[in-house]
């Protein structure tokens, strides 16, 4: 009994072109549908995890820093208490971002084995031209890990000095007396001045002229230099008594006798300009001369008399 042929199908009768669109839309449903079962729950998941984590470590943050503010009287655990909170926010970021973004590759349906080892093959290849960054991390490690300096402190890096307003793996921020914000990879530091630690020597060399007489000298200085420490606006900043070791250099006429006052951190400036001001107020009552760089001498003939010369006598009129 012979087969019958079969039926044509509606399908049969479309172009070709509209079966491959037809498959398109079709994949596309089937990828929203399972997207919307499966990838935006996950993703939504992850965006609320990291917002939890975020708000957690943004409230660790506040609170370091607060507490850093309430530490008046130690400075350099209020320093260290800022650094970490610096660090904490900016570590914790990054994590958080890296973290939403393997999550959204896996929602829309991104491969993430694929993409970790491409990963892995770029961070190699980035690793040969950017070898900057890696040691910039790492030197930013090994600060921390020593102490080297804190946020707070002032320090003098890659010549410049300022204060540390900001510190990250990668980076260190000063900011500079006038304003001025310096941005210094850690790859760059290779000696750090910490200005901030423990305690602060402030010298003012004064300069004395050489025919006044030195033991006089040196009792006026000690005695205001007791002074400014006895006083009620520095004796808690002056943490010991000052020392004057005497004379330390004679150039021409000049003499100079330095005056070293320890001091606590960044306090220094002030008990320096208080002492000069007390300075100048002294040597003016004692009739104290201050020393000249120059080393011109003015000779006189000893027969010369050293008082006002006379007027000249009004000459006589010849007689008429």
């Amino acid at each position: 009994m012979p087969l019958s042929a079969p039926q044509p199908q509606l399908s049969d009768s479309l172009p070709h072109d509209e079966h491959f669109f037809r498959a398109i839309v079709n994949g596309w449903r089937a990828d929203f549908a399972h997207f919307m079962e499966y990838g935006l729950p996950q993703l939504l998941f992850a965006i609320l995890l990291a917002v939890i984590f975020q708000r957690i470590i943004a409230f660790f943050v506040r609170r370091m820093q607060r507490r850093a503010d309430h530490l008046v009287g130690n400075a350099q655990r209020a320093s260290q208490l800022r650094t970490m909170a610096s660090i904490l926010r900016a570590t914790s970021y990054f994590i958080i971002g890296f973290y939403l973004l393997t999550q959204i590759l896996g929602a829309i349906g991104v491969s993430l084995g694929p993409f970790i080892a491409s990963a892995g093959v770029i961070g190699l290849g980035i690793s040969f031209g950017a070898q900057s960054i890696f040691k910039d991390m790492l030197t930013g490690i090994f600060i921390l890990v020593e102490d080297q300096y804190n946020v707070g402190d002032t320090i003098k890096i890659a010549g410049l000095t300022g204060n540390v307003e900001d510190l990250s793996l990668r980076v260190t921020k000063l900011r500079d007396g006038d304003g001025t914000l310096y941005i210094v990879p850690n790859s760059q530091i290779t000696t750090v001045s910490n200005l901030s630690r423990d305690f602060a020597v402030g010298t003012l060399n004064v300069s004395v002229d050489a025919r006044e007489n030195p033991d006089r000298v040196m009792k006026v200085l000690k005695d205001l230099a007791a002074q400014v420490r006895k006083d009620e606006a520095f004796k808690d900043i002056v943490m010991a008594d000052p020392d004057i070791p005497g004379v330390d250099k004679i150039s021409g006429y000049e003499v100079l006798y330095p005056i070293n006052i320890r001091v606590m951190v960044n306090q220094r400036d002030g008990v320096l300009r208080e002492l000069r001001r007390r300075i100048l107020l002294a040597f003016e009552k004692e009739n104290i001369a201050f020393g000249s760089t120059s080393s011109t001498m003015i000779l006189q003939n000893p027969g010369t008399p050293t008082g006002p010369k006379p007027p000249n006598p009004t000459p006589t009129p010849p007689p008429q």
